[in-house]
């Protein structure tokens, strides 16, 4: 199992979504699906009813993180996902930064990026599934 499979297998996660990945919304729809504990913090500037509208507001020692943003916000999101105790994060492709990534390192929280989520997630036939074929034929899966 690739460590983009085994992320999954945990029980408890934190999407962090400002609504420009659409993924993020079917990450969330897909997790609560599979029976996992969610939690959504909507850094939009109109966050959905329900969602936390902080980092800080999510409880501590949550598993992992999906990090879907607009790229200069994801290395302060990382930080405070490592004030939370967050040891695993997924940052959403096109969202990914070298700074992010450097920060992960430092931080010595484990990372995946450059993937999309619903590559992995998604099942049947859809654009995730084909992208996830195509990955796997040119070995970028």
């Amino acid at each position: 199992m690739s460590d983009q499979e085994s992320f999954w297998e945990k029980n408890s996660f934190v999407v962090v979504t400002d609504k420009s990945k659409p993924a993020m919304k079917l990450t969330i729809e897909e997790l609560q699906q599979r029976a996992k504990k969610v939690y959504v913090v909507d850094l939009s500037d109109s966050p959905d009813q329900g969602t936390a509208h902080r980092i800080q507001e999510i409880p501590s020692n949550l598993e992992c993180a999906v990090v879907g943003l607009k790229k200069e916000k994801t290395e302060n999101a990382i930080v405070e996902l490592k004030k939370k105790g967050i040891d695993r994060c997924w940052i959403h492709w096109r969202t990914d930064t070298d700074k992010a990534k450097e920060r992960c390192t430092q931080l010595q929280m484990q990372y995946i990026a450059g993937k999309c989520p619903m590559m992995y997630l998604s099942h049947g036939l859809n654009i995730h599934t084909m992208h996830a074929s195509l990955a796997r034929l040119f070995e970028k899966y």
